[in-house]
């Protein structure tokens, strides 16, 4: 139970930091490209990186460090502050395994079967949400 904690808690801690990243980014360049979102998504891979670096077996962190670690950082801080930064941590692992089309395949599918749902879901959102 205490796991669920620790993922929770760093969740808020990532949403937060995501919310105040993106505003602050967004505020200085404008929203015509999404540079705040680009930003949060390439810095929560670069921070999963680090994390994920010093939690392997073979890392620096002993195994109750690499637990807390691995609970409150990375799932929770990483995983409330960007989901990107997850699936870029899981796609290096497969290549650093020389699983090429297994790595391909979770590049290629979760974008477009993430733009598909969006897509569809963004449908039945306009159409449970418009006036009629």
């Amino acid at each position: 139970m205490l796991a669920y904690l620790w993922v929770a808690i760093g969740g808020a801690l990532g949403s937060v930091g995501r919310y105040w990243l993106d505003g602050l980014i967004s505020a200085e360049f404008g929203k015509a490209f999404p540079w705040g979102t680009l930003t949060v998504n390439v810095t929560g891979s670069f921070l999963i990186g680090i994390i994920g670096a010093l939690a392997i077996p073979e890392g620096r962190m002993d195994s109750q460090t690499r637990i807390f670690a691995t609970q409150f950082l990375m799932y929770g801080i990483c995983g409330g502050y960007t989901t990107f930064s997850s699936f870029s941590f899981r796609t290096l692992q497969l290549l650093q395994e020389r699983q090429w089309l297994y790595a391909g395949g979770n590049v290629i599918l979760s974008v477009i079967l993430c733009m598909i749902a969006v897509w569809l879901g963004y449908l039945l959102g306009s159409f449970f949400g418009s006036a009629k």
